[in-house]
């Protein structure tokens, strides 16, 4: 096997899958899954139950973040929005943001950290 196609943190490379099908809902429960953690910034995949959320807080970095299924409220620096399937929206760093699942619902978040 080429250096390159080697297993790398969250999916074997050059392997084809099923985003939707990547992580399963767990009763009550938020889970999550790395799928790229590098310098540069990582992409995770959350799913999340009906009722479950995210409380306020900052991050470092821009993120967005995909709906992939499901719906769920986004609230960004007192702003809220209803997402749902195939929505995406851009969590600017330093803001407040949180997360409530309206039902259950799973999500990509891809943060790229800025160069220094």
């Amino acid at each position: 096997m080429h250096e390159e196609m080697k297993h790398r943190k969250g999916l074997e490379a050059a392997e084809k899958f099923r985003l939707a099908g990547l992580l399963d809902y767990q009763p009550d429960s938020v889970v999550s899954r790395t799928i790229i953690d590098k310098t540069a910034g990582t992409v995770t995949m959350f799913s999340f139950d009906a009722g479950q959320g995210l409380s306020e807080h900052t991050a470092p970095f821009d993120a967005l973040v995909y709906m992939i299924d499901g719906k769920a409220e986004v609230t960004i620096s007192g702003k809220k929005q209803i997402l749902g399937d195939g929505d995406i929206v851009l969590m600017p760093a330093g803001n407040p943001h949180a997360i409530r699942a309206e039902s259950p619902f799973k999500m990509l978040l891809i943060m790229i950290k800025e160069r220094t």
